[in-house]
């Protein structure tokens, strides 16, 4: 019987697509660089993610990813900019203006309030997750917030899950499941931690690390069938 959900908050609960384009376009605006295209934010968008899996392998520290990504993308834009690091700023900022959730993300976690525990276990940066959940009013929905910039890991580290374990208590590994989009961060620490993995795949990724999936939706509503299984 499942009694722990881990809910990944970016991509899972939160649209971080809308948020990071919103996002983008704002700093663009506050630092005069002109217009951002839909094509420059496509390509900022696989530059920053490659940038987040290079964390996850242990290849990056944070401090080199959140300016690695820009430097880069700039450079790939032949934008002259050298305010990297105000600019980074203002982007965690900006990330927490607007709140766009996923579909049934909000109802899903309302609905489930006193019924199971629930936590937010994200690897997002504490300016901007913490902004985020506030906008968002899932900082009152949960039962505790876990971001890896507090607690010193990151996703998939099973050194993550184990200070999440050390503060809610010891559990039983087939009670606790986390559900997530992301293979190489949510499910993958999943299986690290050795507890039930539910991935949110809406677009009908392949699972192309052969990752222990146990559950694999594509709406977050379906959540609820798997409690009530």
């Amino acid at each position: 019987m499942i009694k722990i959900l881990l809910w990944d908050i970016d991509g899972t609960l939160l649209d971080f697509g809308k948020a990071e384009e919103y996002g983008i376009r704002k700093c663009f605006e506050i630092f005069h660089l002109g217009e951002c295209t839909d094509e420059m934010l496509s390509r900022y968008s696989k530059i920053n993610r490659k940038y987040w899996e290079m964390l996850e392998r242990g290849e990056l520290t944070k401090p080199q990813v959140l300016r690695g990504r820009f430097e880069e993308f700039f450079q790939t834009e032949g934008i002259d900019f050298d305010k990297i690091d105000d600019f980074n700023l203002e982007y965690q900022y900006r990330l927490g203006d607007k709140v766009f959730f996923c579909d049934n993300g909000l109802e899903t976690v309302e609905f489930l309030k006193g019924k199971v525990k629930q936590y937010a276990v994200t690897n997002g940066t504490f300016v901007a997750q913490d902004r985020k959940l506030k906008q968002s009013g899932l900082d009152k929905i949960f039962d505790d917030i876990f971001i890896s910039d507090k607690i010193g890991f990151e996703k998939p580290s099973i050194e993550f899950f184990q200070a999440v374990e050390e503060k809610i208590g010891k559990f039983n590994h087939d009670e606790v499941m986390i559900i997530g989009d992301s293979l190489t961060s949510d499910i993958k620490g999943g299986n690290n931690a050795d507890i039930l993995c539910c991935w949110y795949n809406p677009h009908g990724a392949e699972n192309k690390n052969n990752l222990k999936i146990d559950y694999e939706i594509t709406d977050i509503a379906q959540v609820l069938r798997i409690l009530e299984k």
